[in-house]
């Protein structure tokens, strides 16, 4: 359970990154940003080779801090606390001893999406990707949104450079999003979007 330590893709991880990031630059961004982990940077890296764009970083991008259990294999946490990872699935309110919540890491990662969407005032169709971790991935998603706390944990776990799209569009003066794609991969990528 790697939360915020801060390590390297393996080969695996390279090779997947690479492949995503083809499938992607085909879309056309305007704008990657990612979060300072060398994992999902280096991800980012090979979209922005392959799209030519610089890669922008942010902390709060960061993946899920897991307090005790960073560094733990599940099978570890499960023996320490039986039953501690189903209730931290299911409950986004709540966090791992000296962790974050899901709650805590959208509060943490919303102000991203703001500042771009501010930014990026004429933002047309084409999109910018925001390069970050499943854990980040799922909180944001489900905050943008605005489902009920409670069902959080319908938005299941990511595949490893897998990606989730969303829209926006305005409802009155307030930004609102469209769930497009959850879990996409590249091998099925033409299939979804």
């Amino acid at each position: 359970m790697q939360g915020q330590l801060d390590t390297d893709l393996s080969d695996l991880g390279r090779a997947q990154a690479k492949t995503a990031a083809q499938a992607l630059a085909e879309k056309r961004p305007f704008a990657i940003v990612a979060s300072d982990l060398r994992r999902a940077h280096d991800t980012a890296l090979a979209l922005g080779d392959h799209a030519g764009l610089p890669v922008e970083t942010d902390r709060r991008l960061r993946e899920t801090h897991l307090g005790d259990w960073q560094g733990l294999t599940h099978t570890d946490v499960d023996a320490i606390a039986p039953g501690a990872r189903a209730q931290w699935r299911d409950d986004a309110e709540w966090a791992p001893p000296a962790g974050e919540s899901r709650v805590d890491v959208a509060a943490r990662s919303l102000p991203v999406v703001q500042e771009l969407l501010d930014r990026h005032e004429e933002w047309g169709s084409d999109p910018l990707v925001l390069v970050a971790h499943g854990g980040l991935i799922a909180a944001l998603t489900a905050r943008l949104l605005d489902l009920p706390v409670d069902r959080w944990p319908v938005l299941g776990g990511l595949g490893n450079t897998s990606w989730v799209q969303l829209s926006g569009h305005r409802e009155g003066t307030e930004q609102a999003w469209r769930l497009d794609v959850w879990n996409a991969s590249a091998s099925v990528a033409s299939d979804v979007l």
